[in-house]
This record gives structure tokens, sequence and C-alpha cells, in this order.
């Protein structure tokens, strides 16, 4: 029994190299466009490689809004892409704003990313 001790932390800790936990946090917009019905209605959906993570809440008439919501995924590897899509909720359908792309590294990050349609998104994540 004792010999396989060794090949379960073998295993183990070639899991934890492949895969990591992501974490993003501290995301908010600046900026972001009004249009005939008022301003932005925003909220942000959420993607790490194929893995959709959620949505924020929607932010009602609010130009510069701030997200609580944190998401975590525990299956992010190094260089997966994060994608972040911002959008403008309506009743018919949702305008999107614009949307984040980005290769993610292992650490701490924050970044800035212009919308296509006008303003600024701002988020961090931590990979490790």
């Amino acid at each position: 029994m004792a010999s396989g001790v060794p090949l379960l932390l073998l295993v183990l800790c070639s899991l934890s190299v492949a895969e990591a936990q992501l974490r993003l946090y501290n995301l908010r917009a600046s900026d972001l466009p009004s249009n005939l019905l008022g301003t932005t209605d925003g909220y942000v959906k959420v993607f790490c490689g194929s893995a959709n993570l959620g949505k924020t809440s929607i932010r009602n008439n609010d130009a510069n809004p701030w997200w609580e919501e944190e998401f975590t995924y525990f299956q992010a590897q190094e260089n997966d892409v994060l994608k972040l899509e911002v959008h403008d909720s309506d009743v018919l359908f949702d305008d999107l704003v614009g949307v984040c792309q980005r290769q993610i590294k292992l650490g701490t990050h924050e970044h800035d990313c212009f919308l296509k349609k006008g303003g600024t998104l701002h988020y961090s994540y931590t990979l490790g």
C-alpha cells in the first residue's frame, strides 16, 4: 500500500501543473455609450476557453458600472483565452458593446480593454 502513495502524489502534482485556478474580479467599465433609449444597461458575459463561466448582474442606466461578481474556474490553463463580452440589456434583444479577449498568464494581472462601440472595460484576474 505504501508504494501507491508516491504514484498518487506524482499524479496529483502533474494535474496541478496542467490546470490552475482562474479568478476574475474587479470588473468595471467607464464611459459606456448612450443610445436613443438612454444610458447603457450593462452586463458582462465571461468565457474561458470553451467554458461559459456565467454573467454579471445588469447595471441599469450606468455609464460607469462596477460589478461585484467574481468568477472562478478550476480547469484553466495558461494561454487559454479569457473572453469578456459587454452587452447592453434591452427589451427585445441585447446589443453587444464590445468584446475583450486575452490569453491568460500565470500571476495576477490588471487590464483595460477598449470596446468597439465605446467605453472601456477594466478587470483583474489571477491564475495560479
